[in-house]
């Protein structure tokens, strides 16, 4: 979008039809209302930006169906200058014309008619450039057949469009619409306005409405309209002495046969217009992020590089672009409807005065005056920024740029800076609502996202402390890696041919987050069928699973203008963190995770594990929504985000630590119930902290050790060549273990049976050696870590029998033998080794032997006696006696 500058932003409201509450549609549903249709088509009009037009900026839906728009605005309009009542020269005209034409012909590329075009919908900003407002209530409204009143100004109506009338759908549940006005509707529009410029004021203003559009039909019935209309109006005097280029420009505006009048493009390249032309340069729309031509191709630079340093007033929030200001509007307490209360536009209405005076049994009512507030009141209120600008008041220029070069810390300085390294350790919610901490993120976030992928390392670092809403979409799609010549992608792809999946694609998208007015609109369904279908179609070797929706729907949402940036992102999530799941015959892989997870619960919650395995309530009864859908079938959206905000920088194993984190708020509720009621719970899951929950599964990851979430059927590393270049700066929270170098001491894969018997999870070798941070000869194959001596991270409990223990063993390992730790009923022996175990309770603690089935036997054991982060040494100590860092106690003499 454009940056503010000298215009402003304003509002305006009107309501959608309203539809019979008893009528359902086709597919046995209640039909969507009017409003929700018509904010689902605004969404496009945010993507059209041109310097001659309005940019639309956000739409509102508030109760009885009333909508209400806030777009840029602009104090004058050409009515102003019909206001003075006098002719305005034949120079300005033309270029009244030729910018009007310009935002005319742009509209039409993106298959757009103004159809209400009038001088007070022409403004004209502080430099007298022409931008045109409201070009978008003719498609939003569906040609009109959304609203109650009639899209268009009498006066200014094209025979055309006066001949065909307001045509209305007799039955609500077809899609049954009047025959849509074409572009040269508006040329008419456009003639009849150049005619009022021209003599100073307005047509048909003696004349009834009947009359007017009766006067304009007749029309067609005269050989020369400018002629004939400046005879009715007695400024023959006037049009003759009007130079030949005007006259010839009216002409082939008020041309009555629209197959007669020229195009807009063709009228742009007419002769007339020869003087003009050169006054304006062609418009290039910036590139986008994900762009095929280079970000920089249309770039110029002054000859003077000082003109771009130049801080005149020191206006620095008029450079941000729109969005950007509107939002901050909202943080700072902008309200769109109070604003039109305040003015007076909305007016509330006592509910008394609406009865009716009489009542038929029937339901027919009398009595009741017309209610004029579902017609148009085209007043567009100006949106003050005061408020914005007194919070912002304190804040740096500096803020407004920040360096990316420059060591800086991860919040840029400002005059209240210390204020904002306050609000940095405040809650994500508060944060999130926090104006001037929003400007700063918003401001770092859209420099390092116009220099991706170059300071990708710099995104990811910034979005550990958090992602500002406003540029979500595009900072996910950058966390994901994606790249390249997207859109190119996406429109290869055929949307269009019928395959088998259709029918159920059909059937999800009605009941998919159907709460969001965004994607329960036909526009939003349509998206949803398209970027489905594309991805479906695109990946021949995997199949749609009921929950692709659901795990769809974020990222439409976040990028509901950009389709092929949702099937991008979409493309990428789905093998990093759900490789596999949408195989035709995905059995094993998803036993295989919800093994993982069940280990995961056992080994951050034995009791709760325990707890669950008595009862039966395996996570075959209520996971698989969960990780097929990465919860998006489980959380609303605004939960999801706040997720997905951590999980997108963790690794593919991080869902585990989000599933037991969910558990463990449950967990009160969970372990003084059965299997009946655990059941009833999760089949309308409570309220979930997500912050807590995010916050409680970065601990749990941590506590996990790599290795122990080693799936086979998780994604195969990916070529050198086709790495990530932001890996190396990541840490292990990021960094896949399937993506490490495979060795002699890392996991091996083994049967899923195998690992099913197993309650707690494996390490691999090289994760114990790690832990243990032990140091072994230089010519080892293990790494070599010396640190300063600290706390021990874990215990490791050699179950051999001494003899084999005394042999070799590994450093700091206590000897607890399998044949004698256990009694009958399974407790724990009482020695100074059991006593050492029993002190480190609550830190990890690895299970080494020779035969897995003791290993495993025992730590089910400690599992069982409640002893949480108990793991396997993956292959024993005959994984750890290459390495040359077992030793042998000295012998006692």
């Amino acid at each position: 979008m454009f940056p503010l500058k000298d215009t402003v932003m304003g509002a305006s409201t009107f309501f959608a039809s309203a539809l019979p509450h008893d009528v359902c549609g086709s597919n046995g549903l209640p039909l969507t209302p009017n409003s929700i249709k018509i904010l689902g088509r605004f969404q496009i009009l945010k993507t059209i930006t041109h310097p001659r037009l309005c940019q639309y900026v956000d739409i509102t839906r508030g109760k009885h169906e009333r909508l209400v728009v806030a777009a840029e605005h602009c104090e004058k309009s050409l009515e102003d200058l019909l206001r003075e009542r006098k002719p305005v020269s034949s120079s300005r005209i033309l270029c009244i014309a030729y910018e009007v034409l310009q935002g005319l012909q742009y509209m039409n590329k993106h298959g757009m008619v103004h159809r209400a075009l009038s001088p007070c919908n022409i403004l004209l900003d502080r430099k007298g450039h022409v931008k045109l407002a409201k070009f978008g209530l003719y498609h939003m409204t569906a040609q009109g057949v959304d609203v109650d009143f009639p899209i268009g100004y009498p006066s200014y109506l094209a025979p055309e469009v006066i001949a065909q009338g307001i045509g209305k759908p007799s039955d609500h549940t077809q899609c049954e619409k009047p025959l849509p006005s074409g572009p040269k509707s508006d040329l008419w529009s456009l003639g009849i306005i150049l005619f009022e410029l021209c003599m100073g004021r307005k047509l048909f203003q003696s004349l009834e409405i009947a009359e007017r559009l009766k006067f304009i039909l007749m029309l067609g019935c005269v050989d020369d309209i400018v002629t004939v209309l400046a005879e009715e109006h007695g400024c023959l005097d006037i049009i003759k002495d009007l130079s030949e280029n005007i006259i010839a420009l009216l002409k082939k505006c008020l041309t009555f046969q629209p197959s007669k009048r020229q195009v807009f493009k063709e009228l742009l390249h007419d002769s007339l217009f020869s003087e003009v032309s050169s006054l304006y340069p062609p418009f290039h729309k910036p590139a986008g992020l994900f762009s095929s031509s280079p970000r920089c191709a249309n770039l110029t630079l002054p000859e003077d590089i000082s003109q771009l340093c130049k801080d005149e007033d020191n206006d620095y929030l008029a450079e941000r672009s729109i969005e950007e200001v509107y939002y901050l509007w909202c943080l700072a307490g902008g309200d769109l409807e109070k604003e039109l209360v305040n003015k007076e536009i909305i007016r509330s209405k006592p509910p008394i005065c609406t009865l009716p005076n009489f009542l038929l049994e029937d339901g027919e009512s009398f009595g009741q005056g017309r209610d004029r507030s579902s017609l148009l009141d085209d007043t567009t209120v100006t949106l003050s920024l005061c408020q914005l600008r007194n919070r912002l008041k304190d804040v740096g220029g500096e803020a407004f740029y920040p360096l990316l070069e420059d060591d800086q810390p991860a919040l840029p300085h400002s005059n209240s800076s210390n204020e904002l390294s306050a609000a940095a350790t405040l809650p994500l919610i508060i944060r999130e609502r926090d104006t001037e901490y929003q400007l700063n993120r918003i401001v770092l976030f859209d420099r390092l996202l116009k220099a991706y992928p170059y300071k990708k390392n710099q995104i990811w670092k910034e979005a550990r402390v958090d992602i500002p809403p406003l540029l979500r979409g595009v900072t996910w799609a950058a966390l994901l890696g994606v790249e390249g010549a997207i859109e190119a992608k996406y429109d290869a792809i055929d949307k269009d041919t019928p395959i088998p999946t259709d029918r159920q694609i059909e059937v999800d998208i009605p009941r998919c987050h159907q709460y969001d007015e965004l994607l329960s609109s036909p526009e939003g369904h349509a998206k949803f069928r398209r970027v489905l279908k594309a991805w479906v179609v695109s990946h021949p070797n995997l199949v749609y699973w009921q929950g692709l929706d659901s795990l769809c729907a974020p990222f439409l949402y976040l990028n509901f203008n950009n389709e092929a940036l949702a099937y991008a992102c979409m493309s990428a999530f789905i093998p990093k963190y759900l490789y596999n799941f949408f195989l035709k015959d995905n059995s094993h892989v998803i036993q295989e995770y919800l093994t993982v997870f069940s280990q995961m619960i056992a080994f951050h919650d034995p009791e709760l594990s325990n707890h669950l395995n008595e009862i039966g309530f395996i996570p075959d009864l209520y996971a698989i929504p969960w990780f097929l859908t990465m919860f998006t079938h489980v959380f609303p959206l605004h939960k999801i985000f706040h997720l997905w905000d951590t999980l997108l920088l963790g690794n593919s194993s991080f869902p585990f630590c989000i599933g037991v984190a969910i558990l463990q708020q449950l967990r009160d509720r969970l372990l003084a119930n059965g299997f009946n009621e655990c059941i009833l719970l999760f089949s309308d899951l409570p309220e979930i902290d997500i912050e807590r929950c995010v916050r409680e599964s970065i601990n749990l990851f941590r506590w996990t050790p790599k290795s122990a979430t080693y799936r086979q059927y998780a994604q195969p590393p990916r070529p050198a060549a086709d790495s990530n270049g932001a890996r190396s700066s990541m840490s292990c929270f990021s960094a896949d273990y399937q993506e490490a170098p495979r060795g002699d001491l890392s996991r091996d894969s083994i049967k899923l049976d195998d690992l099913k018997a197993e309650v707690s999870p494996r390490i691999s070798a090289e994760d114990l050696i790690d832990l243990c941070e032990l140091t072994g000869p230089s010519h080892s194959k293990t790494p070599v870590k010396k640190t300063k001596p600290s706390k021990p991270k874990l215990l490791v409990v050699d179950i051999r029998n001494s003899e084999d223990f005394n042999r070799g063993h590994i450093s700091g390992s206590i000897n607890v033998p399998f044949t004698s730790a256990f009694t009958a009923e399974g407790d724990l022996i009482q020695c100074p080794a059991t006593a050492t175990l029993q002190s480190f309770k609550g830190r990890v603690v690895v299970i080494v032997g020779n035969a897995v089935k003791n290993t495993a036997a025992f730590a089910a054991h400690l599992v069982k006696n409640k002893y949480p982060r108990v793991c396997i040494l993956d292959g024993g100590i005959n994984k750890i006696k290459p390495t040359g860092l077992l030793t042998v106690p000295s012998p006692q003499i």
